[in-house]
């Protein structure tokens, strides 16, 4: 029999929400090369912070299992030891209300920010993967309605940053460094995986593919030999981590993907 991976939309966190890397918001490793205006940054994006609610009631119309939700270190933890109590109970009501609509919700610990106290070389700081699993376990506590956990969404994208300038520290050709912090995101992950919390939650194997793709593609994606298949994104994002999204915000509120889009998501 055919292996069918869980097919699922992700939201993309930071770059939906709106509300990162502006004055007395939550800052990100992006924040120096907005200041620099290399980058522009999300702005107010969609205002997804408010609005999840709303996207989410449309998922189960687009054919989807469930949700891959990012969950933003800078917004629960905006410097280091202060927890935003209310930020991480919002996070755990989104997941609990997609899973009131019957989605399985998968939670991303670190996806392409973190907190900008962590400093632009975190991967490299031995102080940084203590705090990292703490803030893990933190999630799972607190996110008790999601029933799956993806520690790194992209763990090359990090360590690309050190050889392709592609992503904060935005360093190219440092290949020691590149797979010292290697090294160090798998030891976290690996810590992860043992803890009696997290663990059991990991999911074991995952592809993604663009909502920007042609609809031939996505649906050979639907295919893959994996435990979930992420589409990115549900809704389009802002900023330097922006992704194309199946769905669209317009003055009458939000809009579906048209009729052939649509047919072949289900």
């Amino acid at each position: 029999m055919e292996r069918r991976p869980r097919r699922y939309v992700t939201l993309e966190g930071y770059a939906v929400e709106g509300g990162f890397d502006g004055p007395y918001q939550p800052a990100t490793c992006f924040l120096p090369t907005i200041a620099l205006g290399r980058h522009v940054g999300p702005g107010d994006a969609d205002d997804l912070w408010h609005d999840y609610e709303r996207v989410l009631d449309l998922v189960p119309e687009l054919g989807f299992d469930g949700v891959r939700l990012s969950v933003e270190w800078a917004r629960i933890e905006p410097r280091r030891g202060q927890i935003d109590d209310a930020a991480l109970t919002r996070y755990a009501e989104v997941a609990r209300y997609a899973s009131s609509l019957g989605l399985g919700v998968t939670v991303v610990i670190v996806d392409a920010a973190w907190p900008a106290w962590l400093g632009l070389e975190a991967w490299l700081l031995p102080w940084v993967a203590p705090l990292a699993v703490a803030h893990a376990k933190l999630v799972a506590h607190a996110v008790d309605a999601a029933n799956g956990v993806v520690v790194f969404a992209h763990p090359e994208r990090l360590v690309d940053g050190y050889r392709h300038s592609s992503a904060p520290p935005w360093r190219r050709g440092a290949r020691v460094d590149a797979e010292f912090a290697r090294a160090q995101i798998e030891s976290i992950s690996a810590t992860l995986r043992a803890d009696p919390l997290v663990g059991p939650k990991i999911v074991g194997s995952t592809s993604e593919v663009s909502a920007g793709s042609d609809l031939s593609e996505i649906k050979a994606a639907f295919s893959r030999d994996c435990d979930e298949l992420y589409v990115r994104s549900l809704v389009r994002g802002h900023g330097p981590t922006k992704s194309a999204g199946l769905l669209w915000k317009t003055a009458d509120g939000w809009q579906l993907p048209d009729a052939a889009l649509l047919e072949g998501l289900r």
